[in-house]
């Protein structure tokens, strides 16, 4: 016999304001099955946590209800409470009266109405609810960190400074990803190679990492404490003896635009991507390369190239017929720090971006700025090579912009300009800086300070407008907008034009299908709670880090880097690992073995197994859930045309026994009847 209890809670006033919590606790009261219901202020404080404790053990209940926010705030913290009280926490369930009903509702009646109806759905369920074990794995104690910039760094630091190895995977020649091609930073105006180089640098050396540049996730397979990863790793033509005299370099008779510096100058086709490169050991580009192809023979590659390099390395570490290689790695946790590019301006014709060559994105003016820049510190624009006297800046360049751009705001933006505009005053003390912005987004610490500094005493023109277009002028531009605040029209005449544009992730969709891990609709990774599990995603084991998540200056970047490396901790610091036994199950006697269950996965955790002959009956093949890669997301359970699959805790009896609870309380005749309370 069912003894339930319904706990409701005030949330404050965040559902009693709406919701008569008192009634709702009333109704409970009389539906079949409830042995007790009350209500309390706050539930998830430790006083109403310690009521819910002492009614499990008091009346001896079998199930519990709790009437409050969403499942996604609280079912941990309920369920664990209800297992402290003796209870199994699979027993615990929640009725959300808060987000689906107070917060949605302005009606008092209604909402305490509809309050009513969520209860008995859940009682309904906790009804037929089973008792169920956690699942047990066990776990490759390694972590996997895609991606070298400063997330990278910081979350492989931290996991190998704990004790665990770490194999770090970046897909270009060195690490520092796009916060190496910084010149400073804001709001303190360190030299990002200062303090990023060092970090580099502790990664190349600390015994537990391994780290893998110029290579990229090609395969990754299993589930939270054993996953197994494919790697490629692309070949650099030059072995890791090498000494970095430059004497190659010298030799290549090739130049070609220099990704590092954004295209503003020329590289040859053997590089060091820059001078602070780690590992400093440098790369062929064989693309580049004075024949500019590759010749394949039996799966093995050779650099048709011209050989000076070679003749002029005296290490003699060119290597023209290395191959890619694939390494096989087995990791516990994965964590995501791919990181940001900027979104092309080129798709913004008005700006005239990619026509007009003085018109530049904000890391191309990093790199004019940058000491190790094509003009080595000494700003000049990329026309004609002359000092700029006058510099439009513009922001919300597709940002803020769901009709032409992205509907999201990069976050950064607004300080970066000012960065810029500060610098640049720097750089060249007479020249004019101007600045156009919708409005000023600088919320961290020292922030505002740092706008209010470049508008007072840099003496920066800040200009609340849009700008119209920018067109060439002879040899200048012509920055044609508007001041909203004066309403008046604004025409500038400048010398160069830098435009804040929009970040966009740097990897998405391919990469997330070939982790599991799920993307919103810009390709960011997504989490599992913006508040209460930022750096999770839905996969189990895949924790996310820095810009791949969303926009985020270094400070947040670092932060969720660090956050994301206590998770993998957390998975990492037990040789077994449990998780949450809501995962699907087949009834092999019902299923027809036609497997749509295996080709809707978007988790890959069905596969086919074979289950032997037996008397009378040949051997067949059924579908067969891997309970450790299962998210329980029902896809499977709704496509199985044979009904053999149901997700532990959400099965057909249980779906139908909530239905049929608010079918009976919406019959008149038989509203308060059936009452199973022995309290009062």
């Amino acid at each position: 016999m069912s003894r339930i209890g319904v706990f409701v809670c005030h949330c404050g006033e965040n559902i009693a304001r709406t919701v008569d919590v008192e009634a709702v606790c009333a109704a409970a009261r009389q539906l079949p099955g409830v042995a007790h219901a009350e209500d309390y202020p706050f539930m998830c404080s430790s006083p109403g946590q310690k009521r819910m404790q002492e009614a499990i053990r008091d009346r001896n209940l079998t199930g519990v209800v709790v009437a409050a926010c969403s499942p996604h705030m609280h079912e941990t913290t309920f369920r664990g409470a209800a297992a402290e009280g003796g209870l199994n926490p699979f027993l615990c369930e929640m009725a959300n009266i808060r987000e689906q009903c107070s917060w949605v509702h302005s009606d008092p009646e209604e909402a305490t109405l509809k309050a009513g109806e969520i209860v008995s759905q859940m009682v309904a369920k906790v009804r037929f609810d089973a008792e169920l074990d956690a699942i047990k794995v066990p776990v490759t104690r390694r972590a996997l960190v895609i991606g070298g910039g400063i997330a990278g760094i910081r979350a492989s630091l931290d996991i190998a400074k704990a004790g665990y190895q770490v194999t770090l995977v970046e897909r270009e020649p060195s690490l520092g990803g796009n916060m190496a091609r910084l010149s400073e930073t804001f709001p303190t105006l360190d030299c990002s190679q200062c303090i990023l180089t060092p970090l580099m640098v502790e990664v190349s050396h600390h015994p537990n990492i391994e780290m893998l540049t110029y290579a990229e996730i090609e395969e990754v397979s299993g589930y939270v404490g054993n996953f197994n990863v494919r790697i490629r790793r692309k070949p650099r033509f030059v072995l890791e003896d090498c000494t970095g005299c430059d004497d190659c370099t010298q030799a290549c008779p090739v130049v070609t635009p220099n990704e590092f510096d954004m295209g503003l100058s020329w590289r040859k086709a053997v590089y060091i991507p820059f001078p602070q490169a780690v590992p400093a050991i440098y790369t062929l580009d064989a693309a580049a390369c004075v024949n500019a192809n590759l010749e394949a023979a039996n799966g093995r590659y050779r650099v048709l190239a011209c050989e000076r390099c070679a003749l002029a390395c005296a290490p003699r570490v060119i290597d023209y017929d290395m191959n890619p290689e694939l390494i096989e790695r087995e990791v516990g946790v994965i964590v995501i720090a791919t990181g940001y590019e900027l979104w092309n301006a080129a798709q913004a014709p008005e700006y005239g971006y990619g026509r007009y060559p003085d018109v530049v994105n904000g890391l191309e003016f990093e790199r004019l700025l940058s000491a190790s820049g094509p003009t080595l510190g000494e700003l000049r624009r990329p026309s004609d090579r002359k000092v700029p006297k006058s510099v439009v800046f513009i922001q919300c360049v597709g940002s803020r912009d769901p009709e032409h751009g992205v509907a999201y705001c990069s976050r950064t933006c607004c300080m970066y300009t000012a960065k810029h505009a500060l610098l640049y005053k720097h750089k060249v003390p007479d020249g004019e800086a101007y600045v156009f912005y919708i409005d000023i987004r600088a919320a961290g610490k020292g922030y505002e300070e740092f706008i209010s500094r470049v508008m007072a005493e840099d003496k920066v023109l800040y200009l609340r407008g849009r700008v119209g277009r920018v067109v060439q002028d002879g040899d200048g531009l012509v920055v044609y907008g508007a001041d909203t605040l004066s309403s008046q029209p604004v025409r500038i005449r400048a010398d160069m034009v830098v435009l804040a544009t929009a970040m966009v992730p740097a990897a998405g969709e391919e990469l997330g299908r070939t982790l599991r891990a799920s993307t919103d609709e810009y390709g960011f990774f997504q989490e599992v709670h913006p508040k209460l599990r930022p750096v999770e995603t839905m996969t189990a084991g895949v924790l996310l880090a820095g810009a791949a998540q969303g926009p985020k200056d270094i400070p947040d970047t670092v932060a969720q880097a660090s956050a994301a490396a206590s998770k993998a901790l957390e998975i990492l610091a037990s040789p077994i690992y449990s998780r949450e036994p809501t995962v699907a199950t087949v009834n092999t006697a019902a299923c027809s073995g036609c497997l749509d269950c295996a080709r809707v996965c978007p988790y890959g955790a069905i596969e086919s197994r074979e289950i032997p002959a037996r008397a009378g009956t040949p051997p067949r093949v059924v579908a067969h859930v891997n309970e450790a890669m299962c998210e329980g997301c029902g896809i499977c359970t709704s496509t199985c045309r044979s009904r053999a699959i149901d997700v532990a805790g959400f099965d057909d009896e249980q779906l139908f026994a909530q239905i049929s609870a608010v079918a009976r309380l919406r019959e008149p005749a038989k509203v308060g009847a059936g009452g199973g309370s022995d309290q009062g």
